[in-house]
């Protein structure tokens, strides 16, 4: 399927795939390799608090200890399940608006270590990580070190493309679900790449973190908001970068786009558009595309946008968003949820698991974000009823507008009979990744390649990330707040700033210019 459909990860190889029905701690539990001591200290609640290390950093204990304590003061799941829409609203607007205290320095235009080779880990080697290492294999200076899948045959057959491709065989890790976290201790790892189902994002971001790694997630980077929060705060305590991996961020419309509105060919910007409607019901009850339900089953938990991330990063990044603008609300609004029972009253047998579900995900969810700049940006979420597949992807200024699938620009004064433009005549405008990648392999159109050429080259290089922690955070904030202003019929709910002040300062993001090697 060559579109951003797959972008999540497919069947990941995670054991207890349907881990969402079991209760987990939602901060996850630390587990700690090795020996690892820490002095304690009696904290002023009477409990014991792991101190610093010998040599004066933050040990991996202390770390988790702060950030566990302010990821407890967000949203939780748990949290946002009870009470009449007018509490949710007033409670969870208080908890969305709270900015806990900074724990450690920005991670704000804060560069990777200059290597040689970039070594790599990977956690996850269903359809979205078995593709994926791929384009690791083809980047130069990379190298595959370690792997980790429960199920070992996906773990062997991945490492047979590392050997093919002339490296050395990797490490595998396959004793578990939790087996990640040893492949997260390794001295020989400098970046961890995480392709699992959703629940498991933010306990393998924080590992690979703890453990002195820099580490990408697929989308979404978490599902809570404490947990955004949580991973702020480590990003900025162990000066380890954690990072969204949005291909949709670096299609080649998109950054054109990107391009066109920095260069005021849209004048001043005022609105834009993003979505994820796919129609995913038969892979939604395929066992063998998604292996057991966990996505699915996100349809019986939340019913928000569950997916904002392709749609919401690009038009923020012509925005500016985190860069000189920041989203401040987002009000949400839901349809009744009917296209997945209708699905499985037409083809699931009455035995199948499924029919022990309720979906409660709003088929369709409608968003509007507002900037501090007063900007408008629409987000939409639907996986569950007939429709092509489309990003929308459209941003409009005093100047013109562009809106994506199909295609097609209206800017003054190229245009002035109220028609659209073909946008194929602007491609003197594309960025220069696709000007030197004009055909990149890989799937999603090439988006893939693109985005993991740009992060390994940084690696190597020792640039700033093109997104950073602030990014993955905001990006995502849609999931559990969407969710929130929906069961409070559409009020307002604050996006944190998640930056503590610092979006506004202007600095380059994705539309940075080519290094020199």
């Amino acid at each position: 399927m060559n579109d951003a459909a797959v972008p999540n990860p497919g069947p990941d190889g995670t054991a207890g795939a349907d881990g969402p029905d079991r209760p987990t701690d939602p901060y996850g539990s630390e587990r700690t390799a090795g020996t690892d001591r820490t002095d304690r200290t009696r904290g002023t609640d009477g409990t014991d608090r792991p101190d610093r290390e010998d040599h004066g950093s933050p040990s991996r204990r202390s770390v988790l200890w702060t950030t566990a304590g302010v990821a407890g003061a967000g949203i939780t799941l748990g949290a946002i399940g009870t009470g009449t829409a007018a509490a949710a609203g007033a409670e969870s607007t208080a908890g969305a608006a709270a900015t806990p205290p900074r724990q450690g320095r920005t991670m704000v235009n804060v560069p990777f270590e200059r290597r040689s080779t970039v070594r790599v880990g990977i956690i996850g080697l269903g359809n979205r990580g078995a593709s994926m290492i791929d384009l690791f294999l083809v980047q130069p200076g990379v190298q595959v070190t370690a792997l980790c899948d429960p199920v070992r045959e996906k773990a062997e057959r991945a490492a047979a493309k590392v050997v093919a491709a002339g490296q050395p065989a990797p490490a595998l890790y396959t004793n578990g679900e939790d087996d990640y976290e040893q492949l997260c201790e390794r001295g020989d790892l400098d970046f961890v790449y995480v392709a699992t189902p959703w629940e498991t994002h933010f306990a393998m971001a924080k590992a690979a973190m703890l453990g002195g790694k820099h580490v990408g997630v697929e989308c979404p980077v978490a599902m809570r908001l404490g947990e955004l929060w949580a991973l702020v705060d480590l990003s900025e305590r162990t000066r380890r970068h954690c990072m969204q991996l949005e291909n949709c961020c670096y299609g080649r419309n998109e950054m054109r786009v990107l391009r066109m509105a920095h260069a005021g060919l849209f004048g001043e910007l005022l609105h834009g558009a993003g979505a994820y409607n796919h129609d995913l019901r038969e892979l939604l009850f395929d066992a063998e595309y998604y292996e057991g339900p966990w996505r699915r089953l996100w349809h019986t938990r939340l019913r928000g946008d569950l997916y904002p991330n392709h749609g919401f990063g690009p038009v923020a990044n012509y925005m500016d968003v985190n860069r000189g603008d920041r989203v401040v609300s987002i009000s949400s609004f839901g349809t009744p949820a009917l296209g997945l029972a209708e699905y499985r009253e037409a083809h699931m047998p009455k035995g199948h698991p499924s029919w022990k579900e309720s979906y409660i995900g709003a088929d369709r969810t409608i968003s509007m974000v507002r900037t501090a700049k007063g900007r408008v940006i629409r987000l939409e979420h639907d996986v569950s009823t007939p429709h092509p597949y489309s990003r929308i992807n459209s941003l409009g200024g005093t100047k013109g507008v562009f809106e994506d699938y199909p295609a097609r620009i209206y800017l003054e004064p190229d245009h002035t009979n109220h028609q659209w433009g073909d946008f194929r005549t602007y491609a003197q405008w594309d960025h220069w990744l696709w000007k030197e990648h004009a055909n990149p392999p890989g799937g999603h159109g090439g988006m893939d390649y693109i985005m993991i050429f740009r992060l390994m080259q940084s690696m190597r290089l020792g640039l700033v990330p093109d997104f950073d922690v602030y990014d993955a955070a905001v990006w995502t904030a849609p999931v559990p707040l969407s969710h929130l202003s929906i069961k409070a019929q559409g009020a307002p709910m604050p996006i944190p700033d998640f930056t503590r002040g610092e979006w506004r300062e202007a600095r380059q993001g994705i539309d940075s210019p080519r290094p020199t090697e």
